[in-house]
């Protein structure tokens, strides 16, 4: 019961940002192409958890891939990480051997996901590199990737407070414009 009532917390600040299902954006799309290039890594992603879906906010590496099913997308578990969640060899690793990435064609073999965390403590998805082969990430690298994840939140951020001062901004407008008209009326 715990879990669900975190969860639908979680979905609840995943909704505040009003970012699922909106265009690709350049910031995003630098960051996923500069992680694929600093991590020497075929796919970068930024992923969204939705309730049944992973949405990807952008893609490096996946072209025509918008989002796959939450199950059994390894996303879906790593937003449970506080710290990067680290897959070097998927075929041995317990957590993934019946993950159908990693027995199928697609042949999954490392992830690791850093967790896009708000302020308020919930993990909406994750800056993700994947490859098909068995890779390793220093000590550096892993917290390279979390300070990268970090940019992508600060992005996010932004345009929460973009877009909520504009709501602000708007009530202003159409409070003033009613008292304008209620003082022309007089």
């Amino acid at each position: 019961m715990k879990t669900m009532v975190i969860e639908e917390e979680r979905i609840k600040a995943l909704k505040r940002y009003d970012i699922l299902d909106t265009p690709p954006d350049g910031s995003f799309d630098r960051i996923t192409a500069l992680a694929s290039k600093m991590f020497n890594m075929p796919i970068a992603l930024i992923t969204l958890v939705d309730h049944d879906r992973i949405w990807f906010k952008s893609q490096s590496g996946l072209p025509d891939v918008k989002q796959i099913d939450r199950v059994p997308g390894l996303c879906a578990s790593a937003i449970f990480s506080e710290d990067v969640y680290l897959v070097e060899n998927a075929i041995e690793d317990p957590r993934t051997l019946e993950n159908p990435l990693v027995c199928s064609e697609f042949g999954l073999r490392f992830y690791a996901a850093a967790p896009l965390q708000t302020n308020d403590g919930y993990n909406l998805g994750n800056l993700c590199v994947i490859d098909k082969k068995q890779r390793y990430l220093s000590k550096e690298q892993l917290e390279l990737l979390k300070e990268m994840a970090g940019i992508v939140m600060d992005e996010m951020e932004v345009r929460l407070a973009a877009r909520t001062s504009l709501a602000k901004c708007y009530e202003r407008i159409a409070l003033l414009e009613k008292e304008n008209k209620e003082l022309r009326n007089r």
